[in-house]
């Protein structure tokens, strides 16, 4: 019996959950806010203690991504973002999740050389096509501006 990509799609949409698309985009904002507050609370922080505001933003950004880290290693944070969904997703704590996740699965080539060819698996190809676009960006200004 053969249908049509109407019907599929018919029946496909019957039979999905519903996504409650309100409550998914509030704890996203929310969450997302939470983690920009925090990263501007620890600037604010590293800043009273006497540190520039650009080194207080780089310790900032540091410590956010040790604190993803950790928290992934530890399964805190997958369950944080099954709540969160894409409030995770602020570019450093997502970056650090997407690096960090994949070296769990270290276990078939061992701990170190695991860990190693792992930890780049999904964040590796978006680090080399960033610093290659980056080059030939500077490239191109470079003979541009002159």
């Amino acid at each position: 019996m053969a249908i049509s990509k109407e019907e599929y799609g018919k029946m496909a949409k019957d039979y999905s959950p519903k996504s409650p698309a309100l409550t998914d985009t509030l704890k996203a904002f929310l969450v997302g806010g939470l983690i920009c507050s925090l990263a501007q609370g620890l600037t604010m922080v590293f800043m009273s203690m006497g540190k520039s505001e650009e080194d207080s933003r780089l310790i900032s950004m540091i410590t956010l991504i040790g604190i993803t880290a950790i928290l992934t290693a530890s399964g805190v944070f997958d369950k944080i973002a099954k709540h969160a969904g894409a409030g995770t997703m602020v570019p450093i704590t997502g970056f650090a999740n997407s690096v960090v996740s994949p070296a769990l699965e270290f276990k078939a080539e061992g701990r170190i050389m695991g860990t190693a060819a792992q930890m780049f698996s999904i964040a590796g190809p978006v680090i080399v096509f960033g610093c290659s676009a980056a080059a030939l960006y500077g490239v191109i200004y470079y003979f541009v501006k002159g």
